[in-house]
């Protein structure tokens, strides 16, 4: 049975816990695992670029010149592509980036990043997260006694906490999840996986 290190917020070890290995022992599909990140990185795009062709340009109603006898080139408008001022030919437009992938994909994609952390022991249980305050000095301490220096650290909370969010905010370092929202694209980011106790049960029922 898949198990990982069980730790308390002054960095020392409280035991271990033992993981579902429907999720956490799971052999990862490298193919399903792009598919996924590919999709989840297009959905981030805004597709908001625009250009405009010779037809949304205002002006070019009037022929530039005379059709012969000047020795140029004719032209019917200045609004033609090739004249300086014109429109864009085969511009990009506003589009949506979003691919389907069916929910069944993420979730096994997850697992599969997930048990590849828990093999290599780079993912770890964190026993509570206790932040009644907002500072993020005792915050940078915590995840540098549980994560390596330099290294990208994924928390993963039960709930979005917000003292615990701000805390972490100026931490270029750190992300936060949610057991609920967490994808594969956050897991693969980081070196680091840290998953609070009370979140890990809520994630084993998503991913089972």
């Amino acid at each position: 049975m898949a198990s990982a290190k069980l730790y308390r917020m002054d960095g020392s070890e409280a035991g271990s816990v033992e993981l579902n290995d429907a999720v956490f022992d799971v052999e990862v599909n490298t193919t399903m695992v792009h598919d996924v990140v590919v999709a989840l990185q297009a959905s981030k795009r805004q597709g908001n670029h625009e250009t405009k062709t010779r037809d949304l340009i205002s002006g070019g109603g009037k022929k530039p010149y005379a059709q012969k006898g000047t020795g140029n080139a004719r032209h019917g408008s200045t609004r033609e592509p090739q004249m300086r001022g014109g429109g864009t030919v085969w511009g990009p437009h506003k589009r949506s980036y979003r691919q389907s992938v069916p929910v069944s994909f993420r979730r096994k994609a997850l697992a599969g990043v997930l048990s590849d952390r828990v093999r290599n022991e780079q993912l770890c249980v964190l026993e509570s997260l206790d932040c009644e305050k907002i500072k993020t000095k005792p915050f940078a301490e915590m995840v540098g006694k549980l994560s390596p220096k330099g290294r990208k650290t994924l928390v993963v909370t039960l709930t979005t906490d917000k003292n615990v969010m701000l805390s972490a905010r100026n931490l270029s370092r750190v992300q936060l999840a949610t057991a609920a929202d967490v994808n594969a694209l956050d897991v693969l980011g980081a070196q680091r996986v840290v998953v609070l106790k009370d979140a890990l049960a809520k994630l084993e029922e998503r991913l089972a």
